[in-house]
């Protein structure tokens, strides 16, 4: 990657920062004043009310610096764009190494803001579920309902199948699967907003080390967009960050669920250069959600509860149970996640047998949370 290109991803990724931290000071005033807060008891056991809806502050530190950048590169490639002094500057100073890159940008537009509407529709739905709670079928519909409308727009891996229907149908359930393996991580201050951060910067790496097969170049689209929401995510994480003063909510979680889901559906990980395997990458990166959402819903549906009925069966509140403080059991999973996540950085370059000793590390990475798990629970009995 040229070095003007990497400077200008790291200005957009510290713009989504600032933006989403200041912006998380807004929200929690907006909070507080509209009686959006999260109050304890029951399972919730935070001393006191906590201002909600963080997670508008995490859509505006994408928005804004995506829809900023669009407006600059529209603005860019428009004849009367010469008009404006300021941008008759810009085009000249501005690197051939990036001006290169400004029609394929733009020809994204369509995809990105589509993505973006569904997104913060999903958002809007979590933020009326804190505020009011939704029924868990009528949210799993409406998520359903978008994911499909995304798939029919082009969201859609191949995964090596002919046909439409069934990658189709395994997108729309990857999508809402994330959405809601999202949802459940987000019950530990900074957990959600710390584990996705990560995954983004992950799969951001594996894009500029994955260049398409087709041009050689490196993903610089999803790349660039995944390094914005990690760098709002971030800027999210000042607030939320042990103890918290502003939640997340299902307004955040939702949104980063779906966009994740998305991004890697769009992303090449395979092809004539890459093995199959590579398509597994995203499953390193987001080994843990995945494994705390599976490992929930079989927890509940064991002692008879609906599997989106809230309780403390997550992960983090098990490790809490094996004596860990709530800081350390949220790092504990940082850690897992980053460890699973390397893997998908070497997927591309080793054979088969490289590709399964990978995954056997992911997988013993899990078995090995799981066996403490279990040993933790005998000792409490005992």
């Amino acid at each position: 990657m040229k070095l003007a290109v990497a400077v200008t991803l790291i200005i957009l990724a510290a713009a989504a920062f600032a933006i989403s931290w200041l912006s998380g000071f807004l929200v929690r005033a907006l909070a507080r004043r509209l009686g959006w807060m999260d109050k304890p008891g029951g399972r919730k056991h935070h001393p006191q009310p906590i201002p909600t809806g963080g997670g508008v502050a995490v859509w505006l530190g994408v928005v804004l610096p995506m829809g900023g950048a669009f407006g600059l590169a529209f603005l860019l490639e428009s004849p009367w764009g010469s008009a404006l002094p300021g941008v008759a500057v810009l085009r000249g100073v501005l690197p051939a190494e990036i001006r290169i890159h400004v029609p394929g940008f733009l020809s994204e537009g369509f995809r990105l803001w589509t993505m973006l509407a569904g997104g913060i529709l999903l958002g809007c739905v979590g933020l009326w579920d804190d505020r009011v709670g939704l029924d868990w079928r009528l949210r799993l519909v409406i998520q359903f309902v978008v994911a499909a409308i995304m798939v029919a727009l082009g969201w859609r891996a191949s995964l090596f199948l002919s046909g439409v229907l069934l990658p189709s149908l395994i997108s729309i359930v990857w999508i809402v699967a994330l959405i809601n393996a999202f949802n459940m991580l987000d019950n530990m201050d900074g957990l959600a907003a710390g584990v996705a951060g990560i995954a983004a910067v992950m799969l951001a790496a594996v894009m500029f080390l994955t260049p398409r097969p087709e041009s050689g170049e490196p993903q610089l689209f999803i790349g660039g967009f995944l390094l914005v929401l990690a760098g709002a995510l971030l800027g999210f994480l000042m607030h939320n960050w042990p103890r918290a003063r502003l939640f997340m909510g299902d307004a955040g979680s939702y949104f980063i669920g779906f966009v994740m889901g998305l991004m890697t559906l769009a992303a090449t990980f395979t092809g004539n250069s890459y093995p199959p395997h590579s398509v597994l990458a995203p499953l390193c990166v987001l080994a843990i959600p995945i494994y705390d959402m599976a490992t929930v819903i079989m927890i509940r549906l064991r002692a008879g509860r609906s599997p989106f009925e809230g309780d403390r069966s997550h992960l983090s509140h098990r490790l809490v149970e094996l004596g860990l403080t709530p800081l350390q059991a949220v790092l504990t999973i940082w850690l897992a996640t980053g460890t699973c996540g390397l893997g998908a950085l070497l997927l591309h370059q080793v054979d088969t047998a490289g590709a399964l000793i990978i995954l056997f590390i992911v997988v013993a990475n899990l078995a090995l949370v799981r066996i403490l798990e279990a040993a933790g629970r005998r000792s409490h009995k005992d």
